[in-house]
């Protein structure tokens, strides 16, 4: 028996760390694959299935390094396949990848939304859809024409809905475990000290944008008495925002409904 643990030593010395880099490696491969399938919630399921294979991808990659380095082969040739194999799929994803980015600059600084009608290089055509890679617009003779979001980045985007430069959209994101009502109820007392500059015909609304387990997204809107106060109020809106925020989550929250 002993000369067998003596015999088999060298070998379990290898086998034993190698074993444990693998299975570190498939448990990091799985929890980026399901942050990539958080992150890109709101994306299509082709787009967010290949972030999701690219991501385990990678770490595998790292994880063969290791595992190589471990058996004692030289890791030189795996980390020049790994950099080929990263300068490709950045390559590949170029397009994609700027879309992605250009919808999250979109979101905070592209003065349209669902629902607005809008021009970019020549075409004209109302919002009905802004999803991760592209932005689709319905023209006036009922065509489709879908626009990649980077374009919005580089290009003119002229706004052709009536009343459009006095509205202001803001972001919000709630924790799911955050008193809804309390926190719309003391933003709109906090919003009243702002209605001196805005238009009194359409008073702050407050949208659901999407729920989840993990909390909720939210949009308000304001509506500008003069355009030139846009930026000020935007500011002063999100400061407004943020304080409401800070007192609510100190409170004590209500239990949450069990099933």
């Amino acid at each position: 028996m002993v000369d067998l643990l003596a015999l088999l030593r060298p070998y379990l010395a290898v086998a034993v760390p190698l074993a444990i880099t693998l299975v570190l490696t498939w448990l990091v491969g799985m929890l980026v694959s399901r942050l990539i399938a958080r992150l890109m919630a709101e994306s299509t399921p082709q787009a967010t299935g290949g972030a999701r294979r690219l991501g385990v991808v990678v770490v595998w990659l790292v994880g063969g390094t290791l595992g190589a380095q471990e058996l004692g082969l030289s890791a030189d040739v795996l980390l020049l396949v790994i950099g080929l194999f990263g300068a490709a799929a950045l390559i590949a994803l170029r397009e994609p990848l700027g879309n992605y980015g250009a919808r999250y600059f979109s979101d905070l600084y592209a003065p349209f939304k669902v629902g607005d009608a809008i021009e970019i290089e020549g075409r004209t055509g109302k919002v009905i859809e802004i999803n991760a890679m592209t932005t689709v617009l319905l023209t006036d003779d009922e065509q489709l024409v879908s626009i990649p979001n980077a374009m919005f980045i580089r290009e003119v985007v002229v706004n052709r809905s009536p009343l459009a430069w006095k509205e202001v959209t803001i972001p919000v994101a709630l924790a799911a475990n955050l008193d809804l009502p309390a926190f719309e109820a003391d933003l709109r007392k906090t919003l009243s000290k702002l209605r001196t500059r805005l238009d009194p015909r359409f008073p702050p609304v407050l949208t659901t944008k999407s729920q989840s387990a993990q909390g909720t997204e939210l949009v308000l809107t304001l509506m500008l008495r003069r355009p030139e106060e846009r930026d000020a109020i935007t500011v002063e809106a999100n400061r407004r925002l943020s304080e409401v925020l800070a007192r609510v989550r100190g409170r004590k929250q209500p239990p949450r409904p069990t099933a």
